[in-house]
Formats: structure tokens, C-alpha cells, sequence
């Protein structure tokens, strides 16, 4: 069957449907990684968009459940230049065109995303709408479009109550080492929790709209706030909580949209990107260091280092690319906050050091 995307600026794109045939509106962004998709594809931070993928062939492997970073996909609707027929892999349980059906995801294939990504490039996301209706009014879909915010998207993608994952138990790692974190989930991916686990981590897992309070009650060694989808300003009574956990003395390790709260919280501002950093290919610089690591990324918005406070806070990491702000170290604080994702799956794990650093700053493991 038929489908078109269509763009808030009046691009139109003809393709094929694939997954749901339903009619949606969307943020329209492109993501660059060439594997990963099923990762993309259930990473909360996409809730309110539709992802094109830049890289020509998807579903070449199928869908591997393991790989899945959330119990469902997020996104509105997905974007690829060709859907693999075939899926060829050993640890392949589904095809991509069956798991975007049995989600409800919208989709399209067969449109040159080559140029669509290059008119986002030039113009800077807008939004867009996915439809098989031929019949379609242009002029009565772009006031659509341009009416279109993602809106409160943390609150639909965090966790609807707590839960613990315990600390995955090795031999170097006694029990009286391990740490107890709290992680806030604000669209958490299950490998930020995984990896402090394996590092001898018990990870409470609190919902985004849980007050300070009940998190300061456990005395926990360490706080965790986690990766999230939207305008991290639309956010105002999460970043009034983070606010308070800002003024303890707990050690605090913050990801993408906690990074970019934690700032809001303490007095500093974003601003939107004109069309953001999405993929694993991201350089970013350690500015004590001088060291850069590739990473993988997924924002929109951007703290506006300008604002930032330098009795607060000091630049940590900077992006390679467009000098855009990537990491905060708070003074007088154990906190320090990254803009890219240390846990990245599939990858990469240039990063994967800093929940090492996170855990010497809640005493280490001493005697491990």
C-alpha cells in the first residue's frame, strides 16, 4: 500500500506502508547509527517523534529481544529507505515488519532519506505526518503540523512503579561492597540499571514523579537520574524535586534529559538544536583530560553553557563537532552530568568508564 510523508515546510514523500497503516503526526529527526535499530526503536527518549534512519537497509537481523531497551518501542513512526525482506541472524526471534505491526508503530519505506535527512539538516527538524490517505489536503495538514509538541512525554514513558534490580554477583565484588543506588527513571534505558548491576550496584528504580523525599529516606550511597524524551523545561515539578537532591550531599551521576535538568535545576537554561545529535558516532572531548571518546547520542536540546553558573558548575565535556556543551562537573559537589550515553548499546563503549568513576565517587569497592 501507498504512504506519504509529509513535511511541515510542504515536502512530500512517496513510499510504501510497513507496520501499522494508522494516520499520525509527529517530531520529525534522523538518527545516523548503521546498527542498533531495534534499540532505537525502544529507547523511551524517542516517545513524541518519528525516526528516520539515515543508514540505506534496516531489518537485516531481525529482532533479537534481548537487545530491546524498553518493554516496548516509543516513537510515532519510522522512516527507512529499505525494509530487509529477510532476517539472518542465530539469535533472530522476529522480523522488524512483524514487531512494528504487533506495536501499532507507523512506518515507511522506499523514500530517499538521503535527501530527506539533508533537507533536515538544511531546515532543522519539523514536524511531520505519515498517511495513506491519497486523498490528502496539503492545506489543511500543515496548520496541523505546525500546531504539533511532543508535550509531556516523561510521564507516559517512565515506569509506573518502583522496582530493584539486584546487583549482578561476582566473585571480586563482596556483598558488604556493593552500593545502593537510586536511579530516577525519566525514560530510563535498561542499560543504564544493567551497568551499574554488574558493576555490584542494587538499583532501585523510582518513577519520574517521585518527591525527593521518599528517595532521600533510603539513604541511598548514590543517585542516578536517567535519560528522557521531550523539552526537558516543560518539566518543571521533576526539576523542583531534582532541585532537592541537588542541596544532599549523596553522590549524583546524571545522563541526556537528567543532565540537562540538573542544569535547569540549578539556575542555568536550554535551548533547542537545530537538528540535534542522534547516533552512535559523536565525538566528545574531555576537557580535564583532553581525551576524546566516539559516543552514542540522542537530544534535541542542548544546555546554553552561557547561562551556566561558574560558581555551580564548569564545563566537562565538550562536542568535537559544534563545540556544544556535553558534561558538567558541579563544584564543591560529587556530581558530575553527561549529555551522550555512557551505556550505549549497541554501542559504542568509549564512555562505559564513567560509571567506574561513579562508583569511586560512592567510596569505591574497597577490599574488591
Amino acid at each position: 500500500m501507498k504512504a506519504f510523508l509529509i513535511l511541515a515546510d510542504g515536502h512530500i514523500f512517496e513510499g510504501k506502508s510497513i507496520g501499522s497503516r494508522k494516520e499520525i503526526i509527529s517530531e520529525l529527526v534522523f538518527n545516523t547509527s548503521m546498527t542498533g535499530y531495534l534499540e532505537v526503536l525502544t529507547d523511551p527518549s524517542y516517545a513524541g517523534q518519528a525516526v528516520c534512519m539515515t543508514y540505506p537497509l534496516i531489518g537485516n537481523y531481525g529482532i533479537c529481544h534481548e537487545d530491546e531497551e524498553s518493554i516496548r518501542p516509543w516513537l510515532d513512526g519510522y522512516i527507512v529507505r529499505e525494509l530487509s525482506k529477510t532476517a539472518s541472524n542465530f539469535r533472530c526471534e522476529d522480523t522488524l515488519s512483524n514487531y512494528l505491526k504487533r506495536f501499532d508503530i507507523t512506518g515507511i519505506c522506499g523514500i530517499d532519506t538521503r535527501q530527506l535527512t539533508k533537507i533536515l539538516r538544511e531546515k532543522g527538524t519539523m514536524n511531520c505526518m505519515i498517511t495513506t490517505n491519497e486523498n490528502y489536503n496539503l492545506v489543511d495538514i500543515i496548520p496541523k503540523l505546525e500546531e504539533y509538541t511532543t508535550g509531556h512525554v516523561v510521564e507516559k514513558v517512565t515506569c509506573s512503579e518502583k522496582y530493584v534490580l539486584g546487583a549482578l554477583k561476582t566473585e571480586t565484588i563482596p556483598d558488604s561492597n556493593m552500593k545502593n543506588v537510586a536511579l530516577l527513571d525519566l525514560g530510563a534505558k535498561k542499560n543504564i540499571a544493567k551497568s551499574l548491576a554488574k558493576r555490584g550496584c542494587n538499583v532501585t528504580v523510582y518513577p519520574a514523579t517521585t518527591k525527593a523525599e521518599e528517595i532521600l529516606d533510603k539513604k541511598p550511597d548514590g543517585i542516578m537520574l536517567s535519560n528522557g524524551p521531550g523539552d526537558p523545561t516543560v518539566c518543571t515539578d521533576i526539576i523542583a524535586e531534582i532541585k532537592k537532591l541537588y542541596d544532599c550531599d549523596i553522590p549524583i551521576f546524571a545522563i541526556c534529559l537528567g543532565h540537562q535538568l540538573m542544569a535547569l535545576a540549578t539556575g542555568a537554561k536550554t535551548k533547542k538544536m537545530k537538528y540535534g545529535h542522534r547516533g552512535g558516532n559523536h565525538p566528545v572531548k574531555d576537557l580535564e583530560t583532553g581525551r576524546v571518546y566516539i559516543s552514542s547520542q540522542n537530544h534535541g536540546y542542548v544546555v546554553d553553557t552561557d547561562t551556566i553558573d561558574k560558581n555551580i558548575a564548569a564545563p566537562a565535556f565538550v562536542n568535537v563537532n559544534d563545540g556544544t556543551n556535553e558534561g558538567l562537573k558541579y563544584i564543591g559537589k560529587n556530581i558530575f552530568t553527561v549529555q551522550f550515553h555512557p551505556e550505549a548499546c549497541p554501542g559504542p563503549q568509549d564512555s562505559a568508564y564513567l560509571f567506574d568513576r561513579f562508583i569511586d565517587m560512592m567510596g569505591g569497592q574497597e577490599n574488591a
